[in-house]
């Protein structure tokens, strides 16, 4: 795909919400900045990308996204250092997973030059916004939807690609246990699983919501088939330190193929820690824990960066994981922090600085 420059339509507030927000008690994903990016596809082209003042979108009740579900979208992050400069963190990544999941949900992929012109020009725009200091960024939604009116089974002509942004905070705030699921699964082979698609996340709410009720916060995703394989967790993928040996389940067709994931396995790597890339039964989760092999748990996600699990739930039984001064979850955050906001050593040169 082309990597062309884009011209870029702005259309600013006319006034800010800016000194309305604590930025001291923000909910994740709840306030959103002055402007968002928009770009239509219609008679076979994505046209020009266009900042505005956020605000509510003008749909027919028919557009197929309602019906069909023709929706996929992405998570990323803008971090601002010490001297305001303006950090992504390997938003290539993120770029051609959206047009992967784009492409498997048959929606026409997106020109690069659209996506980061478009994205820088947002990010200059609502710079303001985005405060220093770790745990504070800017989290940003790209997302597509079908927006063709008319409810036949069929693929739309017109779409809408989109760019929100949202101050933030740390994701998971207080202790997070998980249940291993024994009776639904995230997704099957052959199915979206890879893909950021907006229906996958909606299928996993119920499931969830039975978990949280039994005092898990999330839920360690099982294979359809058996449901003896330990896939991923609802927002998360996962990373279980075995001895010292660092095991995660090989991405698929059933599993996305996390940015934080690529990122602790290099970072893994390159601390000489034994990775094994393989599959997972929960049968051996449960020998490891009994014998005190199970060192940690934790979850990677751009949400997130790494949330350490305290414990998890498989038919009944409860299992505490120990805490230990040597953490590779706490040693991978660290570093991974440090390198977004632009106060470490960029060695794999994941950052992307916002000029």
């Amino acid at each position: 795909m082309e990597n062309i420059a884009t011209k870029v339509k702005i259309t600013k507030a006319s006034s800010s919400k800016l000194s309305s927000v604590d930025f001291s008690n923000l909910t994740f994903g709840k306030v959103f900045t002055d402007h968002m990016m928009v770009c239509d596809y219609k008679d076979g082209s994505w046209q020009t990308p266009e900042i505005v003042p956020y605000g509510p979108l003008q749909m027919y009740p028919s557009a197929k996204v309602f019906h069909y579900g023709q929706a996929v979208f992405e998570g990323m992050k803008a971090y601002k250092d010490d001297e305001d400069k303006v950090w992504l963190f390997r938003p290539e990544q993120n770029f051609e997973r959206i047009n992967k999941s784009s492409k498997r949900l048959a929606i026409p992929e997106f020109p690069k030059g659209h996506f980061f012109n478009g994205l820088e020009e947002l990010l200059k725009l609502d710079k303001e916004w985005i405060q220093k200091g770790f745990g504070n960024s800017m989290y940003l939604r790209p997302f597509v939807i079908a927006t063709e009116p008319g409810v036949s089974a069929s693929t739309s002509s017109e779409y809408k690609f989109m760019i929100l942004c949202s101050p933030a905070q740390s994701y998971y705030s207080g202790e997070v246990r998980v249940k291993v699921s024994e009776d639904y699964s995230r997704a099957a082979d052959g199915g979206v699983g890879f893909a950021k698609a907006a229906g996958n996340y909606g299928a996993q709410f119920f499931p969830t919501d039975i978990a949280n009720s039994e005092g898990y916060q999330q839920i360690i995703w099982t294979d359809a088939n058996t449901h003896e394989y330990l896939k991923e967790a609802g927002t998360m993928n996962l990373f279980f330190r075995i001895g010292d040996k660092l095991v995660t389940a090989p991405i698929s067709d059933r599993i996305l193929d996390g940015v934080t994931r690529k990122s602790i396995i290099d970072l893994a790597k390159d601390a000489n820690i034994d990775v094994e890339i393989r599959r997972i039964k929960v049968s051996e989760l449960i020998e490891a824990a009994n014998a005190g092999e199970l060192k940690e748990i934790f979850g990677s996600g751009t949400a997130t960066v790494v949330t350490p699990i305290l414990g998890f739930g498989y038919k009944g039984e409860k299992y505490e994981l120990p805490k230990i001064e040597d953490s590779y979850a706490k040693s991978f955050k660290d570093q991974l922090l440090k390198i977004q906001y632009n106060q470490a050593e960029d060695k794999f040169g994941w950052r992307y600085e916002v000029k």
